[in-house]
């Protein structure tokens, strides 16, 4: 039984502003959301991790006028089923392969942000040939969210001791939630540097009562793969991002080197980004740098119409037809 089929999940979720949808891909069952009319442009947003399709309800509301939008719950978060054991970058481009075919049918342009910028470039790589027609990787962790990369901090120098947290005090599937706990244990468990960085990356770290319902609706599993490794294991970001097909969005969100430990505060090193643009651009695809240093990690949760703004403009010098 897939948790999310779970008698007592049924009370977790609640309504949002657009209408649901659930599709069988075969091993999972994907949510999502669609507005916008179908004679402009698709484009598939992909959340981060921690983050369910509703995340990007406004930044929808605001590209509808001009493209027919798509947002998805991954496996392992939100409506869509979780799979113990089974996440990793392949494994989430694989089922979105699937769900372009099944549910979208046509070329699309692919936005993702953080972990989900990272599926994003495993679409603009892997996908076949054409479905995927642009990418928007907004403050997607390149390289920073491998055990070995082949430049700059590892996810052990990154976000790793949160996902630990989380995974320790919440359990797989939410076997253990102990939310309390996690709160209380958050000045104990994670180092300094990282509390600082989660701060300006506008991540929750005070204790409260209340689960926020995007935890509540996220399995630790997830990030317990990143943090182990196993979710990029068979996924070189090197090798990634040089057998990229389209042209490339990268927008650049708060991000520091801690000085007194090399680690890396934010989502991922101005090195790091420079390598992804080296590989990117020698694949003779265009690299588009976006720099917001004072912006939190979500931009299209924070700030959506800079959000909206900064991606519409880049796509209509690509002028992508319908």
């Amino acid at each position: 039984m897939s948790y999310t089929e779970h008698p007592d999940r049924a009370d977790v979720y609640v309504p949002h502003r657009f209408a649901e949808h659930s599709v069988d891909l075969g091993e999972i069952r994907m949510n999502y959301a669609s507005t916008g009319d179908r004679a402009n442009p698709a484009i598939l947003l992909i959340p981060g991790q921690t983050e369910s399709w509703w995340g990007y309800e406004e930044a929808m509301a605001l590209l509808a006028g001009s493209y027919h939008v798509y947002a998805v719950d991954l496996r392992g978060q939100g409506r869509s089923t979780w799979t113990p054991g089974r996440y990793s970058l392949d494994v989430f481009g694989g089922d979105l392969v699937r769900f372009i075919d099944a549910v979208i049918g046509r070329p699309v342009i692919v936005s993702g942000l953080s972990s989900g910028g990272t599926v994003a470039a495993w679409l603009s790589a892997f996908a076949p040939p054409g479905q995927v027609v642009a990418a928007v990787y907004e403050d997607a962790p390149l390289f920073s969210s491998e055990a070995n990369p082949e430049v700059g901090q590892s996810v052990n120098q990154a976000m790793a001791p949160m996902f630990r947290l989380m995974h320790k005090w919440l359990g797989a599937q939410w076997s253990i939630g102990d939310y309390a706990g996690m709160q209380a244990a958050l000045p104990r468990e994670i180092p300094g540097w990282l509390l600082a960085g989660l701060a300006q990356m506008a991540i929750e770290s005070a204790p409260g009562d209340e689960v926020p319902q995007n935890l509540l609706e996220y399995d630790p599993e997830w990030g317990e793969a990143f943090a182990s490794g196993s979710a990029t294991l068979n996924c070189d970001h090197a090798n990634m991002l040089s057998h990229v097909k389209v042209p490339v969005l990268f927008t650049h969100h708060f991000h520091q080197v801690d000085p007194n430990t090399g680690n890396l505060l934010g989502a991922v090193s101005d090195r790091q980004v420079e390598r992804a643009r080296q590989l990117v651009e020698a694949t003779g695809n265009s690299f588009t740098y976006r720099s917001f240093p004072d912006m939190p990690h979500s931009m299209h949760g924070h700030d959506p119409a800079t959000y909206v703004d900064t991606v519409t403009t880049w796509l209509d010098g690509l002028q992508i037809s319908s």
